[in-house]
């Protein structure tokens, strides 16, 4: 099988590399091809965040800037893309950039192995919270002294806000250190916008990434083999890795090619490579499909695209229910949220998957689609077993619709797991209901890491469907949801933690629809540090 030459924009100028397997990561391609060694491999999984690269992408008339984990992201997913690496930030005279300056100031850096790609989120966070109000000739980004964060409906202000501890926990979840104890590197966060402004030049990127676009969208004949599936997708036939632009190309790629594995972020799929050494011949890349990286509103539902990244996914989730905010900050680093998609995360179907049982919970539908048509079923029948779906050959996971909130709605999504942060967890339980009056009108409850998909607590959601909600409904229904799915043991946690656990989450369920706060771990720092403070402190 063939590749197309991979091409983007790395230190203002074009880099086009040839004969790159599909197989092969971003991180691989840096080091070994280009000799950006200062990019780290840590733990090979987007964990522990030595690997951070920030990637530019064509938004429109401007770039929004993105901080990922390369380890785990395939190379061929950055055409048409702006890479910066470590070595590219400083200037051309050795100047330092705001990042690296502010960690050298605060001392942020001991064994230096994770620096980069701490350094590389700082980067991000410049590019995000800084940058904007800063002189540009991007037209369509805010003038200068005004600020709104790309991809935020942050309305104007006349100053940015400050980068808090807060600010900057959130920005650097992604990111382990064992030796600072991470308030230096803080530190160096806030510090950034006090040291002489850097600016990228983005009226020349921009050209330049849609020069790279024109000459990436040859016409289908220079492709085209003698292939009729060829001529309908623009591929050739031997193409190893097939990287869509539009639905239509997707759908008519995914009936010609029903073997490629499908990725969608590869924040999964990509430890299959740097865990399993497993390899494709042939790759099906979504995340570029226009059509499929939108978040469209409705009257009824929000239509999340399956090319949607985690971070705008659970932003729009956010914004129509802000109670979810800490269980979205909790959903891996910000780096692997950058890079995945809530559509990934929902085909890959694992039972410890974090947005299944909230949208299970909410009552989300799954949209299929072949180049035979389309269907819609609830989420929890899109399972058919462990890491098994219903899709056909020749389909694709295209849109999660997930209903708009209802009045009276309360709604809690629990996080049970050894880690606080960026943490796969041991048991997810999420819990929707409705009262009229004091009676449950309406109820859904979803779990994760208690069988062998994600699924429905049916016979709980029975239970309480019309009853009043008293204590003695939620007590009963803490017992059958416990006898209701028979866990595993295995190394986050045993069969017999994850059924009480069960149980306890819905009395602690009941205990908050009665108003009884300050019971969230999330809560139970010592005042005045973050939750990485407190890591360090007790390291």
């Amino acid at each position: 099988m063939e590749t197309s030459p991979l091409a983007f924009i790395r230190r203002g100028q074009p880099v086009t590399l040839g004969n790159v397997p599909p197989g092969r990561t971003l991180l691989e391609v840096l080091r070994e091809d280009l000799g950006a060694t200062g990019t780290k491999e840590g733990c090979g999984e987007g964990d522990c965040g030595a690997c951070t690269v920030v990637i530019g992408e064509l938004e429109g008339d401007c770039i929004r800037y993105r901080a990922i984990n390369s380890c785990i992201r395939l190379a061929h997913s950055v055409q048409g893309m702006a890479v910066w690496a470590v070595e590219d930030i400083a200037g051309a005279d050795g100047t330092l950039h705001p990042a690296q300056e502010a960690m050298v100031r605060c001392h942020g850096s001991q064994c230096g192995f994770c620096t980069p790609g701490f350094v590389m989120s700082l980067f991000g966070i410049y590019q995000k919270y800084i940058a904007p109000t800063l002189v540009t000739t991007c037209t369509s980004l805010p003038p200068e002294g005004a600020f709104a964060p790309r991809g935020s409906p942050a309305a104007l202000s006349a100053s940015p806000p400050a980068i808090t501890r807060e600010v900057a926990q959130e920005e650097l979840s992604g990111n382990l250190c064992r030796c600072t104890g991470y308030r230096p590197i803080f530190d160096a966060a806030q510090q950034m916008e006090t040291l002489p402004a850097v600016k990228v030049d983005e009226k020349a990127l921009v050209r330049q990434l849609r020069a790279l676009a024109c000459v990436r969208a040859e016409p289908v004949e220079a492709l085209a083999s003698t292939s009729t599936s060829s001529a309908r997708t623009g591929f050739s036939a031997r193409t190893a890795y097939l990287l869509p632009k539009s639905l239509q190309q997707l759908l008519a790629l995914r009936a010609s090619h029903p073997q490629a594995q499908i990725v969608a972020g590869c924040t999964d799929v990509g430890l299959w490579g740097t865990k399993l050494h497993m390899t494709f011949d042939s790759v099906l890349d979504v995340t570029q499909v226009r059509e499929l990286k939108r978040v469209e509103h409705y009257d009824r539902h929000i239509a999340i695209g399956a090319a949607a990244t985690l971070t705008d996914a659970f932003d729009a989730l956010v914004q129509e229910r802000p109670q979810l905010k800490t269980f979205a900050q909790r959903f891996a680093g910000l780096p692997v949220r950058n890079s995945g998609t809530l559509g990934g995360n929902v085909a890959n179907g694992s039972p410890i998957g974090d947005s299944m049982p909230l949208l299970i919970a909410l009552g989300a539908n799954v949209v299929l689609m072949s180049a035979r048509g389309h269907r819609e079923l609830p989420l929890e029948q899109f399972y058919s077993g462990y890491r098994k779906t219903v899709l056909a050959p020749d389909e694709v996971v295209a849109w999660i619709k997930v209903p708009r909130p209802q009045a009276g709605e309360f709604l809690r999504a629990y996080k049970i797991s050894k880690r606080f942060d960026d943490d796969i967890s041991a048991v997810c339980l999420v819990v929707n209901m409705r009262l009229e009056g004091d009676v449950v009108a309406s109820i859904g409850i979803g779990a994760g890491g208690v069988a062998a998909t994600p699924i429905r607590a049916a016979a709980t959601e029975s239970l309480l469907l019309g009853k009043p909600w008293t204590q003695a409904a939620a007590q009963e229904a803490a017992v059958v949801l416990r006898a209701e799915f028979r866990p595993i043991s295995d190394m986050r946690a045993s069969a017999g933690y994850r059924t009480e656990v069960l149980g306890n989450l819905m009395r602690r369920f009941w205990l908050e629809s009665q108003g009884v706060e300050n019971i969230n771990l999330e809560l139970a720092v010592i005042p005045g540090l973050t939750r990485h403070d407190n890591i360090g402190a007790g390291a």
